[in-house]
């Protein structure tokens, strides 16, 4: 991600494309990615120069308070996805692909159609290896970016069970590693390894060319991937053994909210910072008190402003 110049000397915004994170990634650069659902917060990640931003379906949970990212829609990902886009103005954006758009090729293009031309995404991401390596394939061969995901697929919840590290068995990290390879050979620019052992992902990374994004997945990765959430303190439940908080803004947002409720309690909010007043002789004349009113009024010209009238 970057600004040029332009001739009249205001800066142009360039953002990030597929070619500059591979191109991150030939060079050896370790690639910060954060998965963000809003404006406020993908300004907050652009502005600091994440340059990979996934608009994840773990706003089902993070953002609509719902049990699973099963439930999460298309209108609600592309709605957030808009939102998204708008904030970030440099960073490359990845639309998550919600649960069952893309059983099909034909499904996956008409879902990443709307991430690309209404949510104004520059990418998509799915889940799932070998049997998921078709539809990127078509996706590619169409002019979308894809973005795959191995380990632990959260929307596969119902079938794994519960949330645990993938690929611990030598037949489950085999397999992991074929889905590896089937992702990347079917045109995936990238790929998130999600709570798979360390040296796992360390050899998975080693044998592909596109860079790979690690959650809870250990330090052997292309880059790392977050929640926003996670990293500012926000988390309502508990925080997972592969997050770190960066900073613990729920604890300083529910002190900040007490201190409003109990000033506007006191009656000291608003003060006279927050207050706008207005001159007080056109005040006078509103309420039809000012001299000149009341010389009209003393000539019998008209009765006083009833104050119990609509105005």
């Amino acid at each position: 991600m970057s600004a040029t110049g332009t001739p009249g000397g205001a800066e142009r915004i360039v953002r990030t494309t597929v070619a500059d994170i591979a191109r991150m990634h030939a060079d050896g650069q370790r690639i910060p990615t954060v998965t963000a659902y809003d404006y406020p917060s993908a300004r907050l990640a652009d502005e600091a120069g994440i340059p990979l931003i996934l608009v994840g379906d773990s706003l089902g949970q993070v953002i609509l308070g719902y049990e699973t990212t099963v439930r999460v829609s298309l209108d609600e990902m592309v709605h957030h996805t808009r939102a998204v886009v708008r904030g970030a103005r440099r960073a490359l954006v990845v639309g998550d692909m919600p649960f069952l758009t893309y059983p099909t090729a034909d499904d996956a293009l008409g879902a990443a159609a709307r991430f690309l031309q209404e949510g104004g995404a520059q990418a998509v991401k799915v889940e799932g290896g070998r049997r998921t390596a078709p539809v990127i394939e078509t996706l590619v061969r169409n002019g979308v970016p894809v973005m795959g995901h191995i380990g632990l697929t959260p929307q596969a919840i119902h079938a794994i069970g519960k949330v645990r590290v993938q690929g611990k068995t030598r037949d489950q990290a085999r397999a992991l590693m074929a889905d590896a390879l089937a992702v990347a050979e079917a045109g995936a620019f990238a790929i998130v390894l999600e709570l798979i052992p360390e040296q796992l992902a360390g050899a998975i990374t080693e044998r592909l060319r596109i860079p790979t994004i690690g959650i809870g997945s250990g330090p052997l990765c292309s880059g790392q991937i977050q929640l926003f959430t996670d990293i500012m303190g926000l988390s309502v439940d508990h925080l997972p053994r592969h997050a770190r908080r960066y900073l613990h803004l729920r604890e300083s947002i529910a002190e900040a909210l007490h201190a409003y409720a109990t000033d506007v309690t006191d009656g000291s909010f608003p003060g006279v910072a927050e207050t706008v007043r207005m001159d007080d002789a056109v005040f006078e004349e509103v309420l039809g008190r000012s001299p000149l009113d009341r010389a009209d009024a003393d000539a019998g010209l008209y009765d006083a402003l009833p104050l119990d009238r609509d105005l």
